[in-house]
């Protein structure tokens, strides 16, 4: 089992800026892929930023350029730094990690842009 916990949402003003974290606990070996996925009311949860084990990364076309997403191995800790945020970006996000091919979720953190 891997246990995810997301920190560092808010309230930010358009043009903003917030860095979420995700801290990682359990079974963190063998973890193949992390990032992170957002889910505004009435739509569905889409993938905003992955980094692979290898530290490859990939990023929703609406967020290139603004985010960065980033992991620090030594504290199990993966991170999204969102730049130049937008109203559009609100969401609640979440933590997600593969793993043996199984998925892993964290319970969201929300941010709100408000214009």
């Amino acid at each position: 089992q891997v246990q995810l916990v997301e920190s560092g949402g808010g309230l930010v003003q358009a043009g903003g800026s917030l860095r979420l974290s995700c801290a990682a606990s359990g079974s963190i070996f063998s973890i193949n892929a992390v990032g992170w996925y957002r889910q505004a009311p009435g739509k569905q949860r889409d993938l905003v930023a992955i980094i692979s084990s290898g530290s490859s990364t990939s990023y929703a076309d609406s967020v290139k350029g603004r985010f960065t997403i980033s992991r620090d191995n030594a504290k199990n800790t993966v991170y999204l730094q969102m730049n130049i945020l937008k109203p559009e970006d609100t969401a609640a996000y979440y933590c997600y990690a593969l793993r043996l091919g199984k998925n892993y979720w964290g319970q969201g953190t929300q941010v709100t842009v408000s214009s």
